[in-house]
C-alpha cells in the first residue's frame, strides 16, 4: 500500500513540474513577443515617430518619415566606410 502511495505522490510531483515547465514557456514567449515589439517599434531620437525600414543604394537603413535622419547597424557603416577608402 505505501508503494502505491510513493507512486501516487510522484505522479502528482510530475504533475505540477509539468504545469511548472508550462506556465515558464508561456511566460518566456510572452517576454519574447513583448521584446520583439520593442525592436520593431524603434522610434526617432526627435519627433519620436516609428523608424522605417528602407533600402537606398544598396543600403539597408531605419529611416525617420519626418526626414529628421537615418540609422544603419555597425557591420553597415564599416562596409560604406571601407568602400569610401
Amino acid at each position: 500500500m505505501s508503494d502505491q502511495k510513493d507512486r501516487m505522490g510522484e505522479k502528482f510531483k510530475d504533475v505540477e513540474a509539468a504545469r511548472e515547465d508550462q506556465w515558464a514557456r508561456k511566460r518566456d514567449a510572452e517576454l519574447l513577443e513583448r521584446m520583439r515589439e520593442r525592436l520593431n517599434a524603434m522610434l526617432c531620437p526627435y519627433c519620436k515617430a516609428s523608424l522605417g525600414a528602407e533600402t537606398e543604394g544598396g543600403v539597408d537603413m531605419l529611416k525617420c518619415p519626418n526626414d529628421h535622419g537615418a540609422w544603419v547597424g555597425k557591420k553597415t557603416l564599416e562596409r560604406l566606410l571601407a568602400a569610401r577608402k
